[in-house]
């Protein structure tokens, strides 16, 4: 190798475009003589499948300042092979997409004209229920409006009548005071003690003893039940009880006189309280009494009785 001679050329030294220039020309340069304008040296255009992957070509030298001769590069390479032949290759050929876009007859794409009309449909459909409905309540109101003054409003139909509010009322169930009843032997009116809410203050006396009594007359039961009997009375901060009948028939239960407000002993003034027992009455006229029998304590007092 000499100073002016580097030996072979190498690929970088090999110049496609050499033959432009007048030292490229005095080696022999030459012009393409096809493909793109590029020279032969480096067209390598090939065939499809005359390649196969994994080998390396041989490199072709030429000597210095010489372009190869055409159809070196260019020539075909049996052993090649196009990437989609290969086992796993990438596909290259379009598919067709099943019911896949494209506005075209080969392609059937999106119903937009059967989209509109079902649309239009539900539109059309909405629009004619709330018409309907408009109509419906429109007819109600009439209805209701002409049904307006024929029946009782609801205030009136929830206030009570006269009647039913006496009938639920302790006014027009019977009641009586000391001076009203009927008085057995030994049973007396009076008015020491202060508290009576009798006419005048007065109470009945002199109770305490057996065979004292008092008999009520109670009419005006509309209706046959169970009902109240309460008592008003005083004693002087002990209990008393007495024998309950109703109708002639002795009660079940006494009524209790007892001291439930604990007033003291001995202050009859101070002793006024109420007490109740279950009755049953008849309709019409009962008669109701209070007796002071064997076995009962009947220290008391005596100013209302009332049913209820």
């Amino acid at each position: 190798m000499t100073p002016g001679n580097n030996g072979a050329s190498t690929p970088e030294d090999d110049d496609p475009f050499g033959y432009l220039y007048a030292d490229g020309q005095a080696n022999g340069a030459q012009p393409p003589s096809g493909g793109y304008g590029y020279p032969n040296s480096v067209n390598r255009v090939r065939a499809v499948g005359t390649r196969q992957y994994g080998q390396q070509p041989q490199a072709q030298t030429a000597p210095y300042g010489q372009v190869p001769q055409q159809g070196t590069y260019s020539q075909s390479n049996a052993h090649y092979a196009a990437p989609e032949t290969l086992p796993g290759g990438a596909t290259t050929a379009q598919q067709q997409v099943p019911g896949g876009g494209g506005g075209g007859r080969g392609g059937r794409g999106p119903n937009h004209k059967g989209l509109l009309i079902g649309a239009i449909a539900v539109v059309a459909a909405v629009v004619i229920g709330i018409g309907v409905a408009m109509l419906g309540g429109d007819k109600d109101k009439d209805k209701a409006s002409d049904e307006v003054g024929t029946g009782p409003t609801q205030s009136q139909e929830s206030k009570p009548s006269a009647s039913a509010s006496k009938a639920g009322s302790k006014v027009d169930l019977p009641e009586t005071d000391a001076k009203a009843l009927r008085l057995g032997p030994g049973v007396s009116t009076a008015s020491d003690f202060k508290g009576s809410k009798a006419d005048g203050g007065v109470y009945v006396t002199g109770f305490n003893h057996v065979g004292a009594k008092v008999t009520w007359t109670v009419n005006g039961i509309e209706e046959a039940g169970d009902y109240r009997l309460y008592a008003r009375y005083s004693v002087p901060g002990v209990d008393a009880n007495a024998t309950l009948m109703v109708n002639g028939k002795a009660n079940t239960q006494p009524m209790g006189l007892k001291n439930f407000i604990g007033s003291p002993k001995g202050d009859w003034d101070k002793g006024w309280q109420t007490s109740w027992a279950p009755i049953t009455l008849a309709k019409g006229t009962n008669t109701i009494e209070l007796a002071c029998n064997e076995g009962n304590q009947c220290d008391a007092v005596l100013d209302q009785l009332w049913v209820k």
